[in-house]
């Protein structure tokens, strides 16, 4: 089960990001708040990989 964590992550982190580029030029607010998810669950997912 935890060799699947990261890639859930890295999965999350995709999701968010396309979500930031969806919403970007009608509510940015949202955009910000996805991307800040997204970069979080992106830097959560590389650590569990290598770390």
């Amino acid at each position: 089960m935890q060799t699947y964590i990261p890639v859930f992550l890295l999965a999350l982190a995709g999701f968010f990001l396309g979500g930031v580029y969806a919403t970007w030029k009608t509510a940015k607010f949202l955009a910000v708040l996805l991307g800040i998810a997204g970069v979080l669950a992106l830097g959560s997912g590389v650590m569990w990989l290598f770390g």
